[in-house]
């Protein structure tokens, strides 16, 4: 890789002139003036295939179905010919396009599925269930119009994305292939991820998968509309694979993201996602130049953004190990400038996209500092995703747990067994226990309260992600 910081210089310009709704509508701006067609989407027999009527595949691109009632799909293939990358996006599939979905995985000769959104967000319908509601052969879905059917092997749980292995066969030929679906969670609409590095850990176990690869089918990425955290995906992925090989000056963000746009319209929807395929870049170039002693020091001013799933802080008692904290929450406020190190230091800390969650916001608009949060539940907001009861039921648990019982220890009010240093180490890993779980808590309510001005702030304007 070469020395050059192009894309870090760019990133920290922009954010000290709050630069990223100028660059996002240049960006717009230079798209629109593509003379793609959509003459197909618009058909009277294809317009109850699209979920939205404002987005639709260009026709040059359009995946073609070959056999079934109809060749019509909402989904667009997506080439990136230097990073030897080629994606299918598409919609979320409909109550009456669930079969056309399926019959493009296998023509496609698909061996992966992306879905980067809830099949419900916001009390609205999002995306409906296009694999069966259980595991088993008695729950296997039949997709008769096409001459399919799938059945849903297992699914694994990993926080905050999930994989299912599905199988699909061709009833004609009784051929059949298996199907990973990685589903991220914790996407939220017309957001970004919480943690950059969180991303980055989603995006690297997809690749390690192998279905991104050029010698097996492309893969289907898809949210609600297939344009906004489909396209941010998309965006940092082939901008990786070019540092990769080229190095960090070969790679262009906004010709990239152009680049994708001529193949299906408004790919990444806000300034925030753009600001975020930015950060998430950056870090991921971060972790190419690494040195195996980098990786092994644990330093805290080596790596700031760390992963929901990482942590450097460990006990002298190894049985004493503590689960890893969210990640640190940095500036995103707008107004506030990033005043970053020279350009000749290593990449900087990338503050977390959409974050204010070191702020928040009273009734008369003021900001109150959340170091010293306000005890008791927030209220939740109408329209507001209700999430916070698993959220609590998991902060319970974690405040009632402790992997010693006082009682076995104790006789007629005295310790018997155990000696002062296991007492005090004893009650050292409660204090922890304890602490611990109040940190979480307070992350919590922090990323709450994020979540309930953003709802607030956002424009009730009828955009679709």
């Amino acid at each position: 890789m070469t020395s050059g910081n192009n894309i870090e210089s760019e990133y920290l310009n922009l954010n000290s002139k709050n630069g990223w709704e100028l660059l996002y509508q240049q960006i717009r701006s230079d798209s629109s003036k593509y003379s793609n067609t959509c003459l197909e989407a618009i058909k009277p027999q294809n317009k109850v295939l699209n979920r939205y009527r404002d987005v639709s595949p260009f026709d040059h691109s359009r995946i073609v179905l070959q056999r079934g009632s109809t060749d019509y799909i909402n989904a667009n293939l997506i080439k990136i010919e230097r990073a030897n990358r080629q994606y299918i996006l598409t919609q979320g599939p409909l109550p009456n396009t669930i079969a056309h979905f399926w019959l493009m995985v296998w023509e496609q000769n698909t061996k992966a599925v992306l879905m980067l959104n809830k099949l419900v967000e916001k009390k609205q319908e999002k995306c409906c269930q296009y694999w069966p509601i259980k595991i088993g052969a008695d729950y296997i879905m039949k997709l008769d119009d096409v001459g399919l059917t799938l059945e849903y092997l297992e699914q694994q749980d990993h926080s905050y994305y999930l994989t299912r292995l599905l199988r699909l066969t061709d009833v004609k030929s009784g051929e059949s292939r298996e199907i990973l679906q990685f589903h991220y969670i914790t996407w939220p609409d017309f957001g970004v991820p919480n943690s950059p590095t969180a991303f980055l850990e989603f995006l690297r176990k997809v690749q390690a998968a192998g279905v991104l690869e050029s010698d097996v089918g492309p893969a289907i990425v898809h949210c609600s509309a297939g344009i906004g955290r489909s396209g941010t995906f998309c965006l940092v992925d082939s901008c990786l694979i070019l540092i990769e090989k080229f190095g960090l000056n070969s790679v262009d963000v906004k010709d990239i993201l152009l680049e994708m746009r001529r193949y299906r319209m408004g790919l990444i929807q806000t300034p925030e996602q753009l600001k975020f395929s930015y950060q998430a870049i950056i870090e991921g170039a971060k972790q190419f130049t690494k040195s195996p002693a980098d990786s092994q020091n644990c330093n805290s001013d080596q790596v700031e953004l760390n992963s929901v799933s990482e942590n450097c802080n460990h006990s002298s008692d190894e049985e004493d190990e503590s689960p890893p904290l969210p990640p640190p929450r940095l500036d995103s406020l707008n107004r506030m400038t990033y005043e970053g190190p020279p350009v000749n230091r290593p990449l900087p800390t990338i503050p977390n996209s959409a974050s204010l969650s070191d702020f928040n916001y009273d009734d008369n608009g003021s900001i109150e500092d959340l170091q010293n949060p306000p005890s008791g539940p927030l209220p939740v907001l109408p329209g507001e995703d209700e999430e916070s009861s698993a959220d609590e039921l998991e902060d319970e648990s974690i405040r009632t747990s402790s992997p010693v019982s006082d009682k076995s220890d104790t006789i007629n009010g005295h310790h018997d067994s155990i000696s002062p240093q296991a007492e005090l180490r004893h009650r050292k890993r409660i204090e922890r226990q304890e602490q611990l779980a109040e940190r979480v808590r307070d992350m919590k309510r922090r990323q709450m309260a994020n979540e309930q001005w953003t709802q607030l702030k956002r424009p009730k304007t009828a955009r679709r992600d």
